[in-house]
C-alpha cells in the first residue's frame, strides 16, 4: 500500500516537472518562421549607430555606423528598408534591410528630426528645423522631388489619411502649417499649443489634435475648416499620445501626473484617469485597442493596461508588472504581436517580452544609450 502511495506522489511529482520545463523551454524559446523570412529590430544608439538583432535567434547581428544623432527610425511599410535621420548631419538615410548596408544619404537641411511615408510608401516627408524647410523624396530612387518653406523650426510632418494633406508642427513660432502632399504649397497655417510637438490626425481627416512639449495642454483642430476649435488643459506635460485605432478616444502618456489621460474625440472632452507608476514615458497600444503596454522610466518596468476596463492587467498567470532594464522608453511590437521589445536607454540593451503571458524572455545588449527601434519582417 505504501509503496503504491509513493509511486502515484512520485509520478505527480515528475509529471509537474516535466509540465514546469515544458512551459519554461516555451516561454524562453526562439519564435520561427518559414523559410526566407527574416524578423529583425534596428535600435539606434547614442555613438551614432544602428544595432541590428535577430528576433528569431534573439541575438545581434551587426553594428552599422550611419551618422550622429539618429533619430526617427522606421521601417518603410512596403520595401525592406529602415529609414531615419541624422539631426546633426542633416540627412535622411538609408539601410537596405537584406544586406545590412545604407543604401542612401539623403541631404535634407539642417537639424532634421523626424520623417513620414505617403500611405501608399512611394514618398518620404522630412523637415528641416535649421532653415524652415519641409522636403518630398521619392523613396525608390531616394531623390528630393521637391521642398517649400514652412513655419519656424518645423520639428516634424504627419500625412493625412488619404495621403492628400501634410500637416508640419512648426515648433519656433507655435503653429501648424497645411501643405499639399503632391505640390508641397501651402494651405494655410494655425496657431497651436505653445511648442508643438506631435500631430495625431482622425481617421475621417476631420480634426487633428497638436501635443505641446512645454504646456500641459494640447489643441484640437478642425482640418475642414481650417481653424482652431479648442484648447484642452491636461493634469500634466506629456511626452507622447495615442489614437485608438477607430478614432473615439485619445490617450495621453504623463510623467508629472503619473499616468494617463484618456480624451473623448467626438465631444473634444478630457474624460477618464489612470494612475499608472512612478514616471511613465512612452506606450504602445495593441491592435484591437484592448491593452496598452507603458513603460516607467523611473520603476524601470512595464506597465500591462487592460485599456478597455481603465485597469491594470493583473490576470492570474500574467506577469505584472514586467521587469525591464534601467530606464526603459521606446517600445515595439513584432508583426504578429508575439514580441513586445522595450528599449532600456541606462542599461544599453533591450528587454524582449512575451506577450501571451507578460514575461520577460530575454535582455539584448545593443550598445550605450539606445533611443529608439523599429521592427521589420522581410
Amino acid at each position: 500500500m505504501t509503496r503504491s502511495r509513493n509511486y502515484r506522489v512520485l509520478s505527480l511529482v515528475a509529471i509537474l516537472i516535466f509540465a514546469a520545463l515544458a512551459l519554461l523551454l516555451f516561454e524562453h524559446r526562439p519564435s520561427f518562421l518559414r523559410p526566407g523570412l527574416r524578423l529583425r529590430a534596428y535600435v539606434t544608439t547614442g555613438d551614432g549607430s544602428l544595432t541590428v538583432v535577430d528576433l528569431v535567434n534573439l541575438r545581434p547581428v551587426a553594428q552599422i555606423t550611419v551618422g550622429q544623432k539618429l533619430s526617427g527610425v522606421r521601417e518603410h511599410p512596403t520595401r525592406a528598408e529602415i529609414w531615419g535621420v541624422s539631426t546633426a548631419g542633416g540627412f535622411v538615410w538609408v539601410l537596405d534591410a537584406r544586406s545590412n548596408q545604407i543604401a542612401a544619404r539623403i541631404p535634407v537641411g539642417p537639424a532634421p528630426y523626424g520623417l513620414e511615408f505617403s500611405p501608399d510608401g512611394t514618398r518620404a516627408y522630412a523637415t528641416s528645423s535649421g532653415n524652415n524647410v519641409l522636403s518630398a523624396i521619392d523613396c525608390s530612387t531616394h531623390a528630393i522631388l521637391g521642398s517649400a518653406k514652412t513655419g519656424r523650426e518645423p520639428i516634424l510632418a504627419r500625412v493625412t489619411h488619404d495621403g492628400k494633406t501634410l500637416l508640419v508642427a512648426n515648433r519656433g513660432d507655435n503653429t501648424i502649417s497645411i501643405h499639399d502632399a503632391a505640390t508641397l504649397a501651402s494651405r494655410g497655417t494655425i496657431a497651436v499649443v505653445a511648442r508643438p510637438e506631435d500631430i495625431a490626425v482622425l481617421a475621417d481627416d476631420s480634426v487633428a489634435f497638436v501635443r505641446s512639449a512645454s504646456d500641459a495642454r494640447i489643441s484640437v483642430v478642425d482640418l475642414r475648416r481650417g481653424l482652431l476649435l479648442t484648447h484642452l488643459e491636461l493634469a500634466g506635460r506629456t511626452t507622447q499620445m495615442l489614437l485608438k485605432p477607430d478614432g473615439g478616444e485619445l490617450y495621453l502618456i504623463s510623467p508629472e501626473a503619473h499616468g494617463l489621460q484618456v480624451i473623448n474625440t467626438a465631444t473634444h472632452e478630457v474624460g477618464d484617469y489612470m494612475v499608472l507608476g512612478s514616471a511613465p514615458s512612452r506606450a504602445i497600444l495593441s491592435a484591437d485597442a484592448s491593452v496598452m503596454y507603458v513603460s516607467d522610466a523611473a520603476a524601470n518596468r512595464i506597465i500591462p493596461v487592460d485599456i478597455v476596463n481603465r485597469r491594470l492587467d493583473r490576470d492570474p498567470g500574467m506577469g505584472f508588472p514586467v521587469p525591464a532594464g534601467q530606464t526603459p522608453s521606446a517600445l515595439r511590437f513584432d508583426p504578429q504581436e508575439t514580441l513586445l521589445l522595450a528599449v532600456n536607454q541606462d542599461s544599453g540593451d533591450i528587454a524582449v517580452i512575451r506577450v501571451r503571458t507578460n514575461y520577460l524572455v530575454t535582455m539584448i545588449s545593443v550598445g550605450s544609450n539606445p533611443t529608439d527601434l523599429a521592427v521589420k519582417l522581410f
